[in-house]
C-alpha cells in the first residue's frame, strides 16, 4: 500500500482571509471534478469558521460557472436535535449557502434529527445508509473542524467511537460539548475521501493543532484530529492564531 501524501500546512493572516482561500479553493475543486464529467461529493463540517466559508462560497459561487445541481452534500457529523434547531450543523448550511445557491435539494443528504429517527444509533444506521448508496461512501472533499480538546467530527479523546472499524457511522451520547447526543463517521468512513481540509480558526485551537502537526504527535485516541488523512491531499487551512504554535 502506497503512503499517503506528507499534510501541507497554509497559514493566513486572518479568519477572513482563511474563508476566502477555502471558499476559492473549493470552487475550483468542484469545477475541475465537474470538467472530468464527475458529480462531486462533498462532506461539510459545522462551527463558526465553517459559517464564514459557507458564506463565501455562496458569495463567489454565484459567477463561478459551477453546477450547483450536480454536486452531492454530505456532513462529518451532526447534532442529534430537532430539525429546525439552531445547532444542526446543516440548518447552518442551508441558510448560509445551500439554499443561496441553486443546489438540488435531493443531493442535500443530511444527517437524521430527532424527527426523523427514534435514537442517535438508528440515526447513525439510516446515515450509513445513505452514504453507502452514493459512490460507495467516497467522498472527493471532506471538510472538518477541530476542537481545542482535539477532537474531529464527533470523535472525541477517550471515547468508543474511536475503536470502531466496521460501520460508516456511529451515534455518540455524553459529548463533552453540548449538545450531547449526536451522530459522526467513523475513521474508516472519513479516510474514504480524496482530499481532507481540516479548516481551523482562532487562539483556543492553538495546542490541539501545534500538537497534532508536531514531528511526534500524540495517538488519535489522545488527539483524534490525527487519525485523519486523504488519500489524494490532507491540507491544514490555519489562521495566524491557530497557527501560532505550529513550529
Amino acid at each position: 500500500m502506497n503512503a499517503l501524501p506528507v499534510p501541507r500546512v497554509e497559514v493566513h493572516e486572518s479568519a477572513e482571509e482563511l474563508a476566502t482561500t477555502v471558499a476559492g479553493a473549493f470552487l475550483r475543486l468542484v469545477s475541475v471534478q465537474q470538467a472530468a464529467g464527475q458529480v462531486p461529493q462533498v462532506a461539510l463540517t459545522g462551527g463558526t469558521i465553517a459559517s464564514k466559508i459557507h458564506r463565501e462560497i455562496a458569495r463567489l459561487g454565484v459567477d463561478s460557472g459551477v453546477d450547483w445541481s450536480r454536486v452531492d452534500f454530505f456532513w462529518g457529523d451532526e447534532r442529534y436535535v430537532a430539525p429546525d434547531s439552531d445547532e444542526r450543523n446543516a440548518k447552518m448550511a442551508r441558510v448560509e449557502m445551500l439554499d443561496v445557491l441553486p443546489v438540488d435539494p435531493a443531493r442535500v443528504h443530511e444527517i437524521p434529527s430527532t424527527a426523523d429517527a427514534g435514537d442517535v444509533d438508528a440515526a447513525a444506521t439510516a446515515y450509513a445508509e445513505t452514504v453507502r448508496s452514493f459512490g460507495s461512501g467516497r467522498f472527493d472533499l471532506l471538510m472538518l473542524g477541530v476542537g481545542p480538546d482535539g477532537h474531529v467530527a464527533s470523535l472525541f479523546p477517550g471515547f468508543p467511537q474511536l475503536a470502531i472499524d466496521d460501520a460508516i457511522a456511529a451515534g455518540v451520547t455524553g459529548s463533552p460539548k453540548p449538545p450531547h447526543e449526536r451522530v459522526t463517521l467513523t475513521y474508516p468512513a472519513l479516510a474514504r475521501s480524496e482530499e481532507v481540509w481540516f479548516v481551523v480558526s482562532g487562539s483556543d485551537k492553538a495546542e490541539a493543532v501545534g500538537r497534532a502537526l508536531s514531528a511526534q504527535p500524540p495517538g488519535v485516541d489522545e488527539l483524534p484530529a490525527v487519525g485523519v488523512r486523504g488519500q489524494v491531499a490532507t491540507i491544514w487551512f490555519l489562521d495566524r492564531e491557530s497557527a501560532s504554535q505550529v513550529s
